[in-house]
């Protein structure tokens, strides 16, 4: 095994020709801890693929990893070569390197013999998820951050469903990745590869049209739409991302005319220049969309992150004052309008289900209760929603309405197998006409759902912990937490204690299995239908801590939570 400093003289060697990569190698030559972050481990690759910060080494996004990557991704899927001739598509957003990353990403796959089919221009993660169903492909691959920093790109792997690779296929790849050396990656001629079909550029005629035709499907009630559709005024930003063409295109061909867009975040935008962080979950994204609104007098904001699986959306209140739903809020609002239209029309199927991740909301589960329709709950990552759905359609037993996470990623069809802010654009529109019809704003709508239910309070609590150092800390906390549980947090006692990496659920004595795959991840059940969760990110250097309370009081839920969080923050210390 090589040591950090071989591992660093070695890419210097290797890549002599590359004098870009050869200088910011050099730049670092007297600094350890950068050297040390860059070459102590490989960029890992997991069931959400690689994601790092841009830069040379064997631990940052580059293009020597994609090209790693690549080869290992066609070693594997070679290992059955009749289905490998279904060939693979692949999309990128506006992140710097993406379009570069994709191509190199087709070129590696047309030399080792797997047909590319390549966007001709930026495509959301929904697109590329329906395109590889839609064109018989065997995978997909992304290459984007989601909602990540500017300085961060990564590449995301499909399967054949449609759906984020299973934790087994990523095992499978990640084997053929470490087999396979840097210098063994090679590119294919771009005019070759064109002229023998293994490269096929695809855009509009191809896959779009189609995607926008089944997205339309999704309406619950068209002709609500179509009677209040040009009545919403709505302020759109697509946060320089790749939701701008698609988003505004089903809008406005379900009848939403009255949209504006935030002109100075419309277009692609490496940097995300007027914004700290392109993440619709955080408010300061919206600075630009409230100063529009204001403008133009609109009641309702819509934000998707770059790769447009994520919608966020404010909404103004009654009294004018603006409002920043969380994905629960809004999972838990589209949840409720599907089920009681379903409902109400006499079309509610008798095996109807949805789907969740632990960590959302439970109050889902409650509306789920009162339509008579199961809830089903995954680990976090979307992936395991895709699975879910495909389960279904197996074996004939559940028909999938609506599946949903807390971090903004919202779902009713099946032909996508990932999170899609343009599905959720259109439900979320549909929702606000609704609510125009009956003479309320969509605010009036969540605080009717919480006054029917209880109020649910939901908080997410990140501690960043970067580098060796920091993935170090995190498994010393969650080591810590296994040997020694907490009997009680903020005064609730634990109920039950599920350790997903275990595979069990403690309580009272007895054990049971949870039934989902390990995944390192602890949920206290704590008295009253209240829960905290410690996870460490699977994309970031951060441990996260999931937070929920709840009352039929909307004061005392919130101060339970409040309690909860600093009780929990106690626990990481």
């Amino acid at each position: 095994m090589m040591t950090i400093r071989e591992n660093y003289e070695k890419w210097l060697k290797d890549f002599a020709d590359d004098q870009e990569t050869v200088q910011e190698l050099k730049s670092i030559a007297n600094d350890e801890k950068e050297i040390e972050d860059r070459f102590y481990t490989e960029l890992s690759f997991g069931t959400a693929g690689m994601r790092g910060v841009l830069g040379a080494g064997m631990n940052r996004m580059n293009k020597y990893n994609v090209r790693r990557a690549t080869k290992g991704l066609a070693g594997f899927l070679k290992e059955r070569p009749e289905e490998a001739k279904r060939g693979v598509v692949i999309a990128y957003d506006s992140r710097r390197f993406s379009a570069e990353f994709a191509k190199e990403t087709a070129l590696v796959l047309c030399a080792e013999g797997v047909k590319a089919y390549l966007f001709d221009a930026l495509r959301p993660v929904p697109i590329l998820s329906y395109a590889v169903r839609h064109l018989g492909a065997i995978a997909g691959i992304v290459i984007t951050a989601s909602h990540n920093p500017p300085e961060y790109n990564g590449y995301k792997v499909y399967g054949e469903d449609g759906a984020q690779v299973a934790p087994e296929v990523a095992a499978g790849i990640t084997k053929w990745i470490r087999q396979t050396a840097y210098t063994d990656c090679r590119l294919a001629d771009e005019a070759e590869a064109k002229g023998s079909g293994l490269l096929q550029i695809i855009g509009n005629a191809e896959v779009d049209d189609d995607y926008i035709a089944a997205i339309k499907t999704l309406a619950i009630s068209p002709e609500l739409l179509a009677k209040e559709g040009a009545k919403l005024n709505i302020v759109y930003t697509p946060l320089h991302g790749s939701g701008n063409v698609p988003v505004r295109r089903v809008l406005s061909e379900i009848g939403l005319t009255n949209l504006a867009v935030v002109k100075e975040q419309e277009m692609p935008d490496p940097n995300f220049s007027t914004i700290k962080v392109p993440n619709p979950e955080d408010p300061g994204a919206y600075d630009l969309a409230f100063k529009k609104a204001a403008e133009v007098g609109a009641s309702v904001i819509f934000a998707t992150d770059p790769d447009c699986d994520r919608l966020g959306v404010a909404v103004k209140d009654g009294g004018g004052e603006w409002h920043l739903l969380t994905g629960n809020q809004i999972g838990c609002v589209l949840l409720h309008y599907i089920l009681s239209s379903l409902d109400k029309a006499g079309k509610l199927p008798k095996d109807g289900a949805a789907v969740k991740s632990i960590v959302s909301t439970s109050l889902a589960n409650r509306i789920c209760e009162r339509y008579g329709v199961a809830m089903f709950e995954t680990l976090t990552g979307f992936k395991f929603i895709g699975e879910k759905i495909q389960q279904f359609m197996d074996a004939g037993d559940h028909t999938f309405l609506f599946g949903f996470e807390e971090s903004y990623g919202f779902l009713s069809s099946t032909f996508v197998r990932d999170k899609d802010g343009v599905n959720a654009s259109l439900l979320v529109s549909e929702v606000a006409c609704a609510c125009m019809d009956a003479g309320i704003t969509l605010y009036d709508r969540v605080q009717e759902i919480f006054a029917e239910y209880g109020y649910y309070i939901e908080k997410v609590v990140s501690t960043t912990l970067p580098g060796k150092d920091g993935l170090a800390r995190m498994k010393e906390i969650m080591s810590g937490l296994r040997a020694k549980p907490p009997k009680e947090i903020g005064g609730l006692a634990v109920a039950a204690i599920r350790d997903y990496l275990k595979g069990t659920r403690e309580s009272n004595g007895k054990t049971e299995p949870t039934g989902l795959p390990e995944s390192d991840v602890l949920y206290f059940e704590l008295e009253g239908g209240n829960w905290v969760c410690v996870r460490p990110s699977g994309t970031e250097p951060k441990i996260k801590l999931y937070v929920n309370a709840n009352d039929r009081d909307r004061e005392t839920a919130e101060k339970l939570n409040a309690t909860l969080c600093e009780a929990s923050r106690q626990l990481l210390a």
